[in-house]
């Protein structure tokens, strides 16, 4: 019988320090997921990395093997010891883990409650998994089920009111920190879509910034365009860190951009300025130990959970319904599990009525001398359509077992027909009885 298990960390279990050094970029996504599916107990693999959360949902056989596995291949990519690993995972399996997908999906899990990116950030992760061949059954129906929870709640709630994103609680931490934000000189370091919704929530600001971009410089222009800001490249980064007042850092670079000395060297020339930076990045664009000098005020994403906590209040009221939502989601995904427990047996019984017809032709292959090969087709025909139309009212009934009889009357069908001596064997994408009733609210 296989398991689906969900093994991560994210922000309410582990600091930034150790998520940084599990984070995948998105080229690296498709080497873990072709290694993790290459482990004998491993069918399917989806891998979501993100900067509060870097999650591992498989489907397996034998799942104490599998655990051991991914946390073998995830000790090795963030150079961890298995016991630093072990005291911030949570691995939740079947119902509870696809319940904890769509809590994610839905923004319900996220530092930032309602925020919206991650449901594409969710979707972009699905797609990886099906570029890379590495989903199945379960995991196909899983992620669909989980995105459908997710634009559903975006719709039918006002969760996300106020475009709620880490980037808008960075702004507002600004503004915490310096004030008024308008006569303040701001550079971005990235253009990617968190950058993005920085330049957005500085713009309605009336705040005009310079946004840095090295390999994405078009998109760089193109955003500076579209929100009133300028465009520089790396080379210029010290003398825009100069003149800044704020710098927020949102790049894919697996190492810091911002570096001590460097900065201590644009710190000299500031004639005692204060600097802020915020790093939104993960893993981090400037290095922890900036936030010693004299005159810089250095903010990581894990600070800018008070800021989170303040503007949290009008979409706490939403949750409520967002919770709803899941839930009635979360029975839909239970019905369609059941129906996966009822597969195996009408599977197993229709193979062995097609083994029985085949066998009755077989041994009266011999009988029909003067049997033309039409006829003994017909004669064939008429079998099998006898034997569909018995089983077919048999079928009907057990895929609309209710959930406290379809354990037992699966058990009785297999015994009655002497189907792998009545043993209840699930599908490979199957989920148990147990399981489904755990997705009940």
């Amino acid at each position: 019988m296989s398991e689906l298990i969900t093994m991560g960390v994210s922000y309410k279990t582990a600091p930034v320090e150790l998520r940084e050094r599990l984070s995948l970029t998105e080229a690296r996504i498709p080497e873990v997921l072709k290694e993790l599916q290459s482990h004998p107990s491993v069918q399917e693999a989806v891998v979501i990395s993100t900067c509060n959360r870097m999650e591992v949902s498989v489907v397996v056989d034998e799942p104490v093997a599998a655990e051991t596995a991914v946390i073998g291949l995830l000790t090795q990519k963030g150079d961890l010891r298995p016991t630093e690993l072990a005291e911030v995972m949570y691995a939740p399996r079947n119902c509870d883990a696809a319940r904890h997908l769509f809590r994610v999906t839905a923004g319900l899990e996220s530092m930032v409650l309602g925020e919206a990116e991650v449901q594409g950030q969710v979707k972009r992760a699905y797609e990886h998994a099906l570029a890379a061949g590495t989903t199945g059954p379960l995991t196909n129906r899983l992620f669909t089920a989980a995105l459908q929870a997710g634009k559903r709640v975006r719709t039918e709630t006002a969760i996300g009111a106020g475009r709620a994103s880490v980037a808008s609680v960075a702004v507002a931490l600004a503004e915490d920190a310096l004030g008024e934000l308008r006569s303040r000189n701001v550079v971005i370091i990235g253009a990617g879509d968190t950058s993005e919704l920085v330049a957005r929530a500085l713009h309605d600001r009336g705040v005009a910034t310079f946004l840095v971009a090295n390999r994405r410089a078009d998109r760089a222009r193109a955003l500076a365009d579209r929100f009133g800001g300028s465009v520089a490249s790396f080379d210029e980064l010290p003398g825009l860190l100069q003149r800044a007042d704020i710098v927020v850092a949102s790049t894919s670079s697996p190492h810091p951009i911002v570096g001590v000395e460097e900065l201590e060297l644009v710190m000299a020339e500031r004639s005692g300025r204060p600097l802020l930076l915020v790093d939104i990045a993960v893993p981090r664009d400037i290095d922890p130990a900036c936030g010693s000098l004299e005159g810089v005020i250095l903010r990581d994403i894990d600070d800018l959970e008070a800021v989170v906590q303040r503007t949290a209040t009008g979409r706490e009221a939403e949750s409520g319904r967002a919770e709803e939502i899941v839930e009635a989601e979360i029975m839909r995904f239970a019905e369609w599990l059941g129906t996966l427990a009822v597969r195996p047996t009408i599977a197993a019984l229709r193979e062995h009525a097609t083994d029985i017809v085949d066998q009755v032709l077989s041994e009266n292959a011999g009988r029909w001398e003067s049997a033309s090969e039409r006829d003994l087709a017909r004669v064939e025909a008429i079998a099998r359509a006898v034997t569909n139309r018995i089983l077919h009212e048999p079928t009907l009934r057990l895929r609309t077992l209710a959930e406290q009889q379809r354990h037992g009357r699966l058990q009785l069908a297999r015994e009655l027909f002497g189907l792998d001596d009545g043993a209840v064997v699930d599908a490979p994408e199957s989920a148990t009885p147990a399981d489904v009733r755990q997705l009940r609210p």
